[in-house]
């Protein structure tokens, strides 16, 4: 075992082990960062929602009658128009994290889909004359493609959460000390 072949070949066998403990190591890192990061995307989208402005605007859309013409939202009262403005830009950044898959598909679908749905039916008219206005179909397209996508990808028959997962249970931690 003295010979000095022996001894490079046995190291050279050790240092492959250490570049492959390295790069496992270093894909777990990256699956957590990974995970962090949707995670802290998911708090910032909840963020959005507990917003107290975001939250009255939301008010105000769902309380807006069905098809409201872009006018009669202008007419009703500013807060209305800037409500929609404030829902539309919120929701034009989250269609945007959606795509860039920053925040997962169906993280958003589960904490604010059939709410875009419901928003988007409310301000679409709204949305529609303002691109004419501004002469640009860009005007919150993200919003738009999020209200798309999120119909598109609904189950049928969709159950709310407290009848779909009623047999859910935490995962077994072992008690912490």
């Amino acid at each position: 075992m003295n010979d000095l072949p022996t001894l490079a070949n046995i190291a050279e066998i050790v240092g492959v082990i250490i570049v492959i403990g390295g790069l496992i190591f270093a894909m777990l890192q990256m699956r957590q960062l990974r995970q962090q990061r949707r995670e802290f995307a998911a708090i910032e989208l909840f963020r959005f929602y507990g917003n107290p402005a975001f939250a009255e605007a939301y008010q105000a859309v769902l309380r807006m009658p069905d098809q409201m013409s872009a006018e009669d939202i202008k007419l009703h009262a500013a807060n209305l128009e800037h409500a929609a403005m404030l829902i539309s830009t919120t929701m034009e950044n989250i269609g945007v994290m959606t795509y860039q898959r920053i925040v997962p598909f169906q993280v958003v679908n589960s904490l604010i889909g059939m709410s875009t749905i419901l928003l988007w039916s409310k301000l679409e008219l709204w949305v529609i004359a303002m691109r004419e206005d501004i002469g640009s179909p860009m005007a919150f397209e993200w919003f738009q493609w999020l209200a798309e996508r999120l119909e598109q990808y609904q189950v049928e028959n969709p159950q709310p959460a407290y009848e779909a997962f009623r047999d859910w249970a935490p995962a077994r931690r072992p008690p912490e000390f």
